[in-house]
């Protein structure tokens, strides 16, 4: 394969050889399901959805698992605020996650697990662990992961034992036997529901958060795997902890690439709820429609911190119906099959197949659209069409993008061409003045008005 991409384990970027040939096993850190997702997860989503289409596209047969957390404190916290079950809080918020993802045109993954369906794959993991001398159940009932008894940990983060010791303390009662050991199983407090505990054979309790993913992509991918991603943020300490414990557990390299996306930061400011400059993607879509947030991001290469701004998504609006424009300059376009010798395709796949450069394959899209309008060209809308279906933008019809909707400045689409007709008909009566006033009219209504040889049609301006 032609394919290289950034292994955050070897820090350096890499040809990309699947350990089967053809075939592709990847898993991403999905959402714990308490709350709305957030922009920062959007991003997230976004970066290896454009990945597992890449690598369906360059012929890879993809097994894609990105897993949803739906049981752990953040989730009991607010289940028992709203005075509701752990259940109807995770269908609820996976419901609402699935709705708002969809409208950014990220595909379903082969798989999406829950942990609390892993419950058992979790204890046995812990098991091995403990049966390799690597876990110890602690007096408070808690089983822990033993950091130092792991020969490389830090490997993935480049942090050392000694640099990770440095300002640790050891929490009053929390049974470690050193601060850095992590918590594999959390035994059952008095207060907590009854929903929120698994009996095991260390007492009842539930599974901690790192656990979960070694347990589901174990299960689901094998003991090895080609790739896993997530957010930077998930680097250290969840990624360490999760090659510790299956390697720890196995003896077997976990996995060959880990991929991260960068940070998002909004107007140049690291996101936080603290600073009140944090968005639900639901909030965002309020404003922008899902196809300009989905172009907005992909402007962005996925390791890069990503700006998140009002004035950019604007731009992007601007950038998108460009192309949409182009597209609708001519005859109705499919999507068809594409000669990745043709100069601009192969500069397309240049561009995705070094570390899923999407900005420069966008500017390949631009380049296309140039053309189209230059020359009018159909096979140059069907390339600039189907380029654009493998990053999961320009599927829509151009009116229907271009016109933004059913109703716009409180007119329903038939009111609209009730008034293109009267325009029409004002200036067959050589009433230009009349015309011009209708134009105007709906001008102030966010209405553009489009004349051709072949008639007049409209956009949302």
């Amino acid at each position: 394969m032609s394919l290289r991409l950034f292994n955050s384990l070897s820090r350096q970027v890499e040809p990309f050889v699947p350990m089967t040939p053809g075939q592709v096993r990847m898993y991403v850190c999905g959402m714990t399901i308490y709350d709305l997702c957030h922009i920062g997860h959007a991003r997230m989503m976004m970066a290896f959805d454009v990945v597992q289409r890449w690598l369906k596209a360059s012929g890879l047969d993809v097994v894609y698992v990105r897993n949803i957390t739906d049981i752990d404190d953040k989730i009991i916290r607010r289940a028992v605020e709203r005075g509701i079950t752990i259940r109807q809080l995770t269908e609820e918020m996976a419901a609402a996650m699935h709705q708002d993802i969809a409208a950014l045109g990220i595909e379903p993954p082969t798989h999406e697990p829950r942990a609390t369906e892993y419950v058992p794959q979790m204890l046995d993991l812990i098991g091995k662990l403990q049966a390799n001398g690597l876990a110890y159940q602690a007096s408070n009932g808690d089983v822990n992961f033993a950091v130092r008894k792991f020969e490389g940990y830090g490997k993935l983060s480049g942090k050392s034992l000694d640099d990770l010791r440095a300002g640790e303390r050891v929490a009053v009662d929390d049974g470690k036997q050193d601060p850095l050991d992590f918590v594999l199983w959390k035994s059952a407090k008095p207060e907590e529901p009854a929903d929120a505990k698994y009996a095991s054979a260390y007492g009842e309790g539930r599974p901690g958060w790192h656990i979960e993913c070694s347990a589901m992509g174990c299960t689901l991918l094998g003991e090895q795997f080609d790739i896993h991603g997530g957010g930077l943020d998930l680097q250290f300490p969840h990624h360490e902890n999760e090659i510790a414990q299956s390697e720890g557990a196995t003896g077997k390299r976990f996995v060959n690439y880990w991929m991260h996306n960068g940070f998002v930061n909004v107007d140049n400011v690291k996101m936080s709820k603290s600073l009140g400059n944090f968005f639900t993607i639901r909030e965002v879509l309020n404003h922008f429609d899902g196809e300009t947030i989905r172009f907005f991001m992909l402007r962005t290469h996925y390791r890069s911190p990503f700006n998140h701004s009002d004035a950019g998504l604007d731009d992007a609006r601007t950038g998108l119906r460009r192309l949409y424009t182009a597209l609708g300059s001519v005859a109705e376009v499919e999507a068809l099959a594409i000669d990745w010798a043709e100069p601009q395709a192969a500069r397309f796949k240049a561009a995705m197949d070094e570390d899923f450069n999407t900005p420069m394959a966008l500017s390949v899209l631009f380049d296309l659209a140039a053309e189209l309008n230059r020359t009018g060209s159909l096979d140059v809308a069907r390339q600039l069409k189907s380029l654009g279906a493998l990053l999961g933008l320009l599927q829509q019809s151009p009116q229907s993008y271009l016109q933004g909707g059913a109703s716009v400045g409180g007119l329903d689409a038939a009111a609209i061409e009730a008034k293109i007709q009267a325009r029409a008909d004002a200036k067959k009566a050589r009433d230009f003045a009349g015309a011009d006033r209708i134009r105007a009219e709906l001008a102030a209504l966010g209405i553009e008005l489009k004349d051709s040889p072949q008639g007049t049609t409209w956009v949302k301006a």
